[in-house]
Order: C-alpha cells, then structure tokens, then sequence
C-alpha cells in the first residue's frame, strides 16, 4: 500500500516537472503562456492556435531548407503545445484523403 503511493507521488511529480519544463519551455519559444493559454476559449483560442500553426510552419519550412537556426525540439515543443491546445473532438481530427484512381482510368482506356 505504502509502495503504490509512493509511485503515485513520484509519477505526479513527474508530471508536474514535465509540464513546467514544457510551458517553460513554450514561452520562451513563442513569448505565449502555455497555463494561460490552456485557459482560454472561443476565439482567443482560435487565435492562439493560428499563430502556433504559423510558428509550425516556419520551422518546418526552416527545417526543409536546412536552415542553421533549425531546432527539432522547438519543432516538436511547438506541436507538443498545438496538440494540448486543439480541441481533441472526433469530428475535427484530420482524416486521410482517400487515393486517387486517375491513373488507373487512364490505362483502362488506352487499354493497357
């Protein structure tokens, strides 16, 4: 019994020091709150979440070009904070476009 607690308390510490590295982490990636921005809703969140996607992007754009300030862990910190933020809702995931067969068609016409 004593045990198990133990290994609540030390995997809720965990937890806490992870989160603190992360919004520290955050702010001083993107000068945004991480707590306070948890916090918000509606359009502010919407905003936030825009200017994360922006800030996504030029790393990843920064990254494809192998520019020297590329950073993976900003990269994946960013994303890490986006993914908190998103509403975790089944309806706006982002589903795979199905394939397409115009390449197929084209053969069974030409008769391939």
């Amino acid at each position: 019994m004593l045990e198990q607690e133990v290994h609540a308390f030390r995997r809720e510490k965990a937890q806490q020091v992870s989160e603190a590295r992360q919004c520290a982490a955050f702010f001083l990636i993107s000068g945004i709150d991480l707590s306070a921005a948890l916090a918000t809703t509606g359009k502010e969140r919407t905003a936030l979440l825009a200017r994360l996607g922006r800030l996504i992007e030029r790393e990843r754009l920064k990254g494809a070009r192998r520019h020297w300030s590329y950073d993976l862990n900003r990269h994946i910190a960013l994303k890490q904070a986006y993914d908190r933020l998103r509403p975790a809702r089944e309806e706006e995931r982002i589903r795979p476009r199905p394939m397409r067969r115009r390449w197929r068609a084209r053969q069974k016409e030409s008769g391939a």
